[in-house]
């Protein structure tokens, strides 16, 4: 199975600068601009199916994909981000770094647990599970929308390796054979 994993466009959250996780953001103007780019950079890609995350700025991507180029699209609410954030969900960075100076410190960690949000294990569970219910269906290439935290899960836990950058749109092409995944190419990651 070939897979194309996808992060969604720019988000109202990230030009305001937010903390985001679960926060539902709707894309900018600019982050609609990318989706269109993006279907333009996989249209030859003979996607069958692109599954997607229920958040809005992942929903928004994909309809705007399934616009452009006809492909099936399905909601799978296990795609959604993790709420790595808790209390600081959908707050002004600036604000937050006043109000939770130690929460902040607490997130330099990525696995990180700080209050109100989703433990970091169990998140790591859901991802390997969702990607699993995925690969464990009959198509031949596929794409996945999703979200920053949710690829850097699947890139740390399940691919090994840590991501230094994760572009809006980003694609990261997989090839999955034998309950391995392997990273063919990619658009936008830049790996450590």
């Amino acid at each position: 199975m070939k897979i194309f994993l996808i992060r969604h466009g720019q988000t109202t959250g990230d030009i305001e600068d937010r903390f985001g996780g679960d926060y539902n953001d709707d894309l900018t103007e600019h982050g609609r601009c990318q989706a269109e780019e993006l279907a333009g950079k996989i249209k030859d890609s003979r996607i069958e199916k692109i599954f997607y995350s229920p958040l809005k700025r992942a929903t928004q991507t994909a309809q705007i994909v399934h616009q452009k180029l006809g492909v099936n699209i399905e909601m799978i609410k296990d795609l959604r981000e993790r709420n790595a954030y808790g209390i600081l969900t959908g707050q002004l960075k600036s604000e937050a770094k006043e109000k939770y100076p130690d929460m902040i410190e607490q997130l330099k960690n990525s696995k990180a647990t700080i209050e109100g949000a989703e433990p970091y294990e169990e998140f790591k569970l859901r991802v390997a599970s969702v990607f699993k219910e995925i690969t464990d269906r009959e198509f031949g290439t596929i794409g996945i929308i999703t979200h920053g935290g949710v690829i850097s899960c699947f890139l740390r836990e399940v691919i090994g390796r840590e991501r230094k950058s994760l572009a809006d749109c980003a694609i990261i092409e997989l090839d999955f054979e034998n309950d391995q995944y392997e990273i063919v190419k990619s658009d936008g990651l830049e790996l450590e």
